[in-house]
């Protein structure tokens, strides 16, 4: 089974090659088409061809072109009227030649809409008669039988992605561009919650600068934030972490009677309450550090916030 599986990766991946290999200057007008439209993209195909459309069109819409999927039988029984005259329409289909989404090309014709189409025959009806066309012909389905569609599929998706790459380049959509389209999702929290929503405002482990070793244990243990802060809101002095604790433990003899100050990084990274959270974690992967303090615009310590906290 594993030797069938690497066939199968093996197939694909040199027919999307080859479908790379004859990219050309229509994809490239293809994409200007979209960009000038003031409509959305309508995407349409027949069965595995739709089922490759609705991921096609769920891309595009997530990553700044507003675009939807239109059924290609259910568009000739009524749902042509969602198309505008500004729509872009993207028709997806191996063959070229699928009855149902045929049916719909004389009325984008007279309705004068720019439509792409994504086929595998660059002489079939669908291409001849499109604006554009982006050939993902293959050489060989992944089936044994040469039947069920796969690397077909593959090349077509693939083409989508490509298309919704580079409209998303051309239209410089941004990480927080991307958020906002997804509220819901790990990348949409950091990218519109700001630093003060999530970190860490109660119990913070101050200690004053004169405390024992001993009493600089039990305060980080207290503060279970696996550090402690040396000074107060107003004036930190610097902080202490549990990694500065082993290396001093390497470092020195007898740490216990060691005035804490010795220990203390004096320059720890401090960021406003205001930023954005995605901003606070590139910097700490930057910095390759777990933890930042985090200051008021008065510049007072109000909390701390952790990478590692977040889901």
């Amino acid at each position: 089974m594993k030797s069938i599986a690497q066939k199968v990766f093996d197939i694909e991946i040199a027919s999307l090659q080859y479908v790379a290999s004859m990219i050309d200057e229509q994809f490239s007008q293809a994409v200007e088409s979209i960009l000038e439209s003031k409509g959305r993209l309508v995407v349409c195909g027949m069965g595995k061809s739709g089922h490759i459309s609705r991921k096609i069109s769920a891309t595009f819409t997530s990553t700044g072109t507003p675009s939807f999927f239109m059924h290609p039988a259910e568009a000739f029984h009524g749902d042509l009227g969602m198309i505008s005259a500004d729509d872009v329409v993207v028709l997806v289909s191996y063959s070229g030649e699928t009855e149902e989404v045929l049916k719909i090309v004389p009325y984008l014709q007279y309705n004068k809409n720019t439509f792409i189409a994504i086929t595998g025959n660059a002489k079939s009806t669908l291409a001849i008669n499109a604006n554009y066309h982006l050939n993902v012909c293959v050489k060989q389905e992944a089936c044994p039988l040469e039947l069920a569609p796969t690397s077909s599929t593959t090349a077509t998706l693939v083409m989508g992605d490509a298309l919704a790459v580079a409209l998303m380049t051309a239209r410089d959509f941004s990480p927080a561009d991307f958020a906002r389209f997804h509220p819901g999702g790990r990348l949409g929290r950091k990218l519109l919650v700001r630093v003060k929503d999530l970190m860490r405002t109660d119990k913070l482990p101050f200690i004053d600068s004169s405390a024992t070793f001993t009493q600089l244990v039990l305060q980080m243990s207290e503060g279970k934030l696996g550090m402690v802060i040396v000074g107060t809101p107003d004036k930190v002095a610097g902080v202490i972490t549990d990694g500065d604790l082993r290396r001093g433990f390497v470092k020195y003899e007898d740490i216990h009677h060691l005035p804490i100050t010795d220990l203390m990084n004096t320059n720890p990274r401090i960021i406003n309450e205001h930023e954005l959270v995605y901003d606070a974690e590139e910097l700490m992967m930057e910095r390759k550090i777990t933890t930042l303090l985090v200051h008021n615009d008065d510049n007072t310590l109000t909390g701390v916030y952790q990478i590692f906290n977040q889901a």
